[in-house]
């Protein structure tokens, strides 16, 4: 007995500390991609102990995910029974790439009698290769209850079907979309605010930049890139991503720079700086800077996804450029829950991000 003892704790030692980190960290990265390594050697750097270790850590921190079961079931029945809702239209297709919106109104304001609304577009997160419009509709209607306000949330071309231009191109024209038929859903296209979360936060800052600087990639004459941007009031941004370099170092450190979506959105590594908006801001002339809106940066200091720092320096870039700017930082907030904590009244952050939000939303829209 004491023989088959002595035998089995290390087995079962050796499956715990290395048999299941080993068969985790081997599945994620077959899933999500293997290191940008040639031949074999892909398979040596993904067998590496620390990376091995990196991975399960990352894993196992997913879990934690497990705690906004309540959630998924009431956006999932939310989403099913809007159809028959007065303060939603779906399904709206919008821009060149065929994607579709959700448009909400607030409860609060009798439609259509009233003055246009002004519009808030929210572009959620997912590492630029995930999400959808569907998840957002409890935080969509609790912010156009909040704000008093028209949301409006689109899908948008995330990797594969699209790179990071592709997706801004998305933004532009939902942008473009409230400027030319906004009128159809009694709203008022010259109040138009963006507000993101993560990924999302990086897409309304770079579309923002680059609708400043007329940029040709957005496939939008100069002119018509100026009256789009002197509609958007302001930019809001939730935990975001905005120098892609430090964020890729950060991933790097994490160990999961090869899973991520991220560097394949960007189409790799030589589009960093160019897709980053606390460079891309400080090439703009002044007359550039001076077209762009106010913005509100938001980060939880205890965020292990996105590092608070990239808030911080994106928010010195804009200061720099004398851009209007307000920077909070919430002690003990993580990533997730700076938007999920959105989706309903009784989240613990839910009133303290409204209040970032509102306060800078009330202060800068026309």
């Amino acid at each position: 007995m004491g023989l088959k003892y002595h035998i089995s704790m290390p087995i079962v030692a050796g499956a715990l500390f290395v048999g299941i980190p080993y068969s985790v960290s081997l599945v994620a990265q077959w899933i999500y991609g293997w290191p940008n390594k040639p031949g074999y050697r892909k398979y040596i750097e993904a067998l590496k102990p620390r990376r091995i270790y990196c991975l399960t850590v990352a894993v196992l921190e997913m879990m934690k995910y497990l705690q906004y079961g309540k959630l998924y079931f009431q956006w999932k029945s939310c989403y099913k029974n809007i159809s028959n809702c007065k303060c939603c239209e779906k399904g709206i297709v919008f821009g060149r790439h065929g994607n579709k919106l959700d448009l909400y109104y607030s409860p609060d304001v009798d439609q259509p009698n009233n003055t246009p609304s002004p519009v808030v577009i929210f572009i959620y997160g997912g590492a630029w290769g995930s999400g959808d419009r569907s998840i957002y509709c409890l935080l969509a209607l609790q912010m156009a209850k909040e704000l008093k306000a028209t949301v409006i949330c689109p899908d948008y071309s995330i990797y594969p079907k699209g790179t990071v231009l592709e997706m801004i191109q998305d933004i532009a024209d939902c942008v473009l979309w409230v400027r030319e038929k906004g009128h159809m859903f009694h709203v008022d296209k010259g109040n138009v605010f963006l507000i993101g979360h993560s990924a999302g936060a990086h897409l309304c800052a770079l579309s923002a930049v680059f609708l400043a600087g007329s940029t040709e990639e957005l496939g939008i004459e100069a002119s018509k890139q100026r009256e789009l941007i002197s509609s958007v009031k302001g930019v809001v941004g939730l935990s975001g991503v905005y120098h892609i370099m430090d964020q890729y170092l950060h991933e790097m450190w994490r160990g999961v720079e090869f899973v991520s979506t991220m560097h394949k959105a960007m189409g790799g590594t030589e589009h960093f700086d160019h897709y980053s908006p606390t460079l891309f801001v400080k090439e703009l002339t002044e007359d550039q800077l001076e077209r762009l809106p106010s913005f509100t940066i938001v980060h939880g200091t205890k965020d292990l996804i996105v590092p608070v720092q990239s808030s911080v320096r994106f928010a010195d870039a804009l200061k720099s450029g004398s851009v209007k700017v307000s920077l909070y930082l919430l002690p003990k907030m993580g990533h997730t829950d700076m938007v999920t904590d959105l989706m309903a009244p009784d989240r613990r952050y839910y009133h303290t991000v409204f209040g970032c939000i509102k306060q800078e939303f009330n202060r800068h829209i026309a």
